[in-house]
């Protein structure tokens, strides 16, 4: 499966913003998915994972409340909510697909190209 991320972008804090992960192939809801980011100069962190239905979704601890993960297998689309954005936000967002979802980079095969979100104070 191929994945490009979009929606990135220079945003002010306390804004929002929704990321989009579109997927190339017929056999989208087979794959789980997961959302990481990573900011200059730091590792790649988990963000958020959700399973092939959609009905089933994790968060890293310290993402729960702002951060919404989606998915509209009609539109072979995973998406990622960001709600009141802060500086620390800023980094670059992976999304990464696989057969089952998990919170480390290694669990999966497959990623996108990454979207830059820069959060201005």
């Amino acid at each position: 499966v191929q994945l490009q991320a979009s929606g990135g972008g220079l945003v002010q804090a306390g804004g929002s913003l929704r990321l989009s992960c579109a997927a190339s192939g017929r056999t989208f809801s087979a794959y789980a998915f997961g959302w990481f980011r990573q900011a200059p100069g730091k590792e790649r962190e988990f963000v958020a994972g959700i399973n092939g239905n959609g009905d089933s979704t994790d968060y890293a601890e310290s993402m729960k409340g702002r951060f919404t993960i989606s998915r509209d297998n009609a539109k072979n689309t995973v998406y990622l909510l960001i709600n009141s954005l802060r500086p620390d936000d800023t980094a670059v967002y992976y999304c990464a697909a696989d057969f089952s979802r998990g919170p480390t980079v290694d669990e999966y095969d497959f990623w996108g190209q990454g979207t830059l979100v820069t959060v201005s104070s």
